[in-house]
């Protein structure tokens, strides 16, 4: 993971655990009401849901593990394109085989096989998402993953950060809608 890049001076490693320090300052921020340490975009649901999102996170070790290693598949299904990009094709589900092989923790291989379904989630989808028990983890560490990235896209104010950001601040929305109902 520290030998492969996820894209030019980022390994896939350093990645995991710039998402995990993104998805740590905003747990603290929600558990403890701590300033929050790096720049952030927060969507409207993540405060007023504040109870429900720290009550459905799993505990702390598991995070950890998951969010470091999200992308250990990475190294093993790398191509590059004739004109020199990078593309990790299924590296979700690369990363649950590789990380099954070597680590006995289910919930954290479950959230990295599903890690990129908040990314590719489509309107018809929400409801069956949001009934999944991992839904909000998957939810708050696709925000985390997306702000940690943002440099990547060229900053909040980027173009391609503004499109992640609404498709996940709407899904937020959606399946928050669908989680108060119960």
């Amino acid at each position: 993971m520290s030998q492969c890049e996820q894209t030019t001076g980022l390994s896939v490693l350093e990645h995991g655990i710039s998402v995990k320090n993104y998805l740590f300052d905003l747990i603290n921020h929600l558990e403890k009401l701590t300033p929050l340490k790096y720049e952030w975009r927060l969507p409207e649901w993540l405060h007023s849901n504040r109870d429900l999102i720290i009550s459905s996170l799993p505990d702390k070790k598991t995070l950890k593990l998951y969010t470091i290693l999200h992308d250990i598949g990475k190294p093993y299904c790398l191509e590059i394109d004739e004109n020199g990009r990078r593309h990790f094709k299924n590296h979700a589900e690369e990363s649950y085989n590789v990380f099954i092989k070597h680590f006995d923790n289910s919930l954290a291989a479950e959230l990295i096989r599903r890690d990129m379904d908040i990314h590719t989630l489509k309107s018809e989808g929400v409801e069956e998402f949001a009934r999944s028990e991992n839904s909000i983890t998957l939810l708050l560490t696709g925000l985390a993953e997306i702000h940690s990235n943002c440099s990547m896209f060229g900053g909040l104010e980027s173009t391609s950060f503004k499109i992640k950001w609404k498709s996940i601040s709407q899904r937020g929305k959606q399946i928050f809608q669908i989680k108060n109902k119960k």
